[in-house]
Order: C-alpha cells, then structure tokens, then sequence
C-alpha cells in the first residue's frame, strides 16, 4: 500500500494512506542501507494490524527533493511567514530565510500575515523582487482564499520565526489541524515556539501542508560570501552592469548596484540586508 509519511515521533512514522493515519515502523535494512524516512516521503507500507491501524514502511520512494533542516522530503514549496505587525516585521530575517533557501532550488514564495494590523506594502515590495506573497489575516479572512486556491494539490512548508502565525494559518486552512497556537509577549513581542515537531497536514485535494518548528537561526550552507548577489533576485539582476566583473556592490566604484539602491529599484531594506549577510558569511568563513 502507497503512502505519505506526514508525521514522525519517537522511531514511529504516521502513514496517510487510502484515507487512513497508520502508524508504522522502518524497515531494519534502512539502517544498514544507510537510509532514514523523512517526513513527506512517499512510501510503500505493509499492514500489520488493520483494526490498530499498524504497519511497516517498507520502501521509500524516490525523493523529488529534501531539506536537511527542517528534514522533509518532496516539497513544491516554502512559503516564508512574516508578520506585518506585533511582532514588528523583521526584513533583515525574511531576507536571511530566502538567502538560505535559494541554494535549495526550490520554489519560495512569502506570506505576510496580520495584515489588518499594517498598512505597508511588503507584498507589493517583495512581488518586484520576485518572489510570490501574499498578504493575509487570520481575524479578517483576507487573502486566505487566494492562498488556498495557490497552494491546492501541493505540498507546501511554512517557515518562520515563532509569532507570525504559522500555526493560525494552519488551522485558518484546515480546522481540523487544531494547532496549539501561542500568546505574544506584549513587552518583548516574541511568540513562545509552539510547534515542536514537523507535521504535514491533508486539506484535502492532495493538499498538504507543514508548519515547521519555529526558529531563529538560519544557515548559509552553500553560499560564499563573494557569490552572495547572486542569490538575491534583484541584485542578481545587474550581475555584469558594473564596471569591475565579480563586484560586491560594497566598496566599489561605478557600481550598477548602489545606483539602483539611490534610484528606488533596489529597496535600501534589501541592500542593507546584502551588507549584513556578507559580513556574516565573511566571518564565517575566516574563522574556519
């Protein structure tokens, strides 16, 4: 029997299959094969036990992609979550998502969620910068059928930082979910991580959903420091327009960049987000 594994906790691995949740075990040989079932797998399953709804995984099928962190497999698509308002929205961290996803050549796309509370056009900007948004509100309904229509028949990952409202989407799109969803601190405006584990959630129409455990700390495996434009869209754009070939668009003169920065087709948020990044990944690199 085909599956979906949409959840995995202590050495068990929940199996949607033929309308059905099984709760299954590996198969030994994976240790020995040196392979490990992930979450959004799709798997070959043997039943056990009908009535207990208990089996084995048997076979997994070949991956069309994965994630090292969080660990998933097959996703069409990472949708980034950020709020307009309480918390305040944090750009440099949106960009330091995006960077980090843009090695995994998978689509990404951004929801800014709380819309009701903010007027600015965050979706307008990052629209320009390439990248598919939506501007949404869990207390209002508004963009929540658009997204719906979107994400139809894929499977989408939800990342972010804790407070955005991954887990109110969730439940927004699909009730049944019933996501333990946190309480914003007031003074310091950080949401308590909520979602402890990866879960893909069927809404049905071969619909699924994962909203990730929120974190903070985003890795820049596979972007140097020197090829960083190259992994922001609309920096990207001018690769070759400068005067020296492999500018940074820092210290350089004549630089396609910075004069597009000045002009308002690179917003200044974007540009200092780059110098922040670089000086991150630079050190990185100088100290191993």
């Amino acid at each position: 029997m085909k599956g979906k594994i949409i959840k995995g906790i202590g050495g068990f691995y929940y199996v949607a299959a033929e309308n059905k949740i099984y709760s299954c075990k590996a198969k030994g040989t994976f240790r020995n094969e040196n392979k490990k079932p992930l979450i959004g797998d799709d798997v070959v399953i043997s039943v056990i036990d009908e009535g207990k709804l208990e089996g084995n995984v048997e076979e997994i099928l070949p991956r069309r992609n994965q994630m090292i962190r969080p660990a998933l497999a097959n996703i069409d698509m990472i949708l980034v979550v950020q709020a307009c308002a309480k918390p305040s929205p944090q750009l440099y961290l949106l960009d330091r998502y995006l960077v980090s996803i843009e090695p995994l050549d998978l689509p990404v796309g951004i929801i800014f969620n709380k819309c009701d509370l903010s007027s600015e056009p965050y979706a307008e900007m990052y629209e320009k910068v390439g990248y598919k948004s939506f501007s949404t509100s869990v207390k209002t309904g508004e963009g929540i059928d658009e997204l719906r229509s979107f994400i139809r028949g894929k499977s989408i990952a939800f990342a972010g930082p804790s407070g955005v409202g991954k887990s109110s989407i969730t439940n927004v799109l699909w009730p049944e979910a019933q996501m333990e969803t946190g309480v914003i601190s007031r003074k310091i405006e950080r949401g308590k991580h909520t979602t402890r584990h990866s879960e893909f959630f069927s809404i049905g129409d071969d619909t699924y959903i994962c909203d990730t455990p929120g974190f903070t700390s985003v890795m820049f495996e596979g972007v140097p420091a020197d090829q960083l434009r190259l992994y922001m869209p609309d920096m990207a754009l001018y690769e070759g327009k400068c005067r020296f070939n492999g500018c940074l668009h820092l210290a350089e003169p004549d630089c396609a960049v910075k004069s597009a920065v000045k002009t308002g087709c690179i917003a200044q948020s974007r540009y200092e987000s780059y110098k922040k990044i670089y000086d991150e990944i630079y050190i990185q690199e100088r100290r191993y």
